[in-house]
């Protein structure tokens, strides 16, 4: 019996060290951040959503490519993956044309130096695949790198639909 307790001991020992080592953004909460540092943050998340929303509405690569992180990977309303490459290509070459982008209900949660987006979008417009008009709810996840840039490195669309849409 103390052996087991011995090696109990041990890995809970392991456990706190590498919690502890891991730093604030190992299970950082979100009220862990100082009040002025989390309204700066946020002010810098609104303003970079404004980006994303802008860079898409008028197919603006260059900018699209500052936002995402090199290994951003977006899954699509239609659940298919897209990595930074596809997507700067699909707004390069017209595959994805939106016309309308309203955004509401936006919330933004930090976790040491990650930051998790949900918004509504109301969307008009065309994608690889057709028509692409309607509601979607995303989640869009910012990484704050090395350089003290935040970075989008990950996208997730889900259409929202009505009684009358099932399918």
């Amino acid at each position: 019996m103390t052996d087991f307790l011995t090696i109990l001991r041990r890995r809970t020992a392991l456990v706190v060290l590498t919690m502890m080592l891991a730093g604030p953004a190992f299970g950082a909460q979100p009220g862990n951040m100082p009040r002025s540092q989390k309204h700066e943050s946020r002010h810098e998340i609104d303003q970079l959503e404004e980006s994303w929303r802008d860079a898409l509405l008028h197919g603006n690569t260059t900018l699209m490519e500052s936002l995402l992180a090199d290994d951003y990977m977006a899954i699509t309303a239609s659940g298919t993956l897209q990595t930074k490459e596809q997507a700067l290509a699909n707004l390069r070459s017209g595959r994805v044309h939106l016309t309308i982008m309203d955004i509401s209900d936006r919330k933004v949660r930090f976790y040491g130096t990650t930051a998790l987006v949900t918004s509504m979008a109301q969307v008009q417009g065309t994608n690889a695949e057709g028509n692409m008009t309607g509601s979607f709810r995303y989640t869009r996840v910012y990484v704050r790198d090395l350089k003290g840039e935040w970075k989008i490195v990950s996208f997730e669309a889900s259409r929202i639909r009505g009684s009358f849409d099932r399918k």
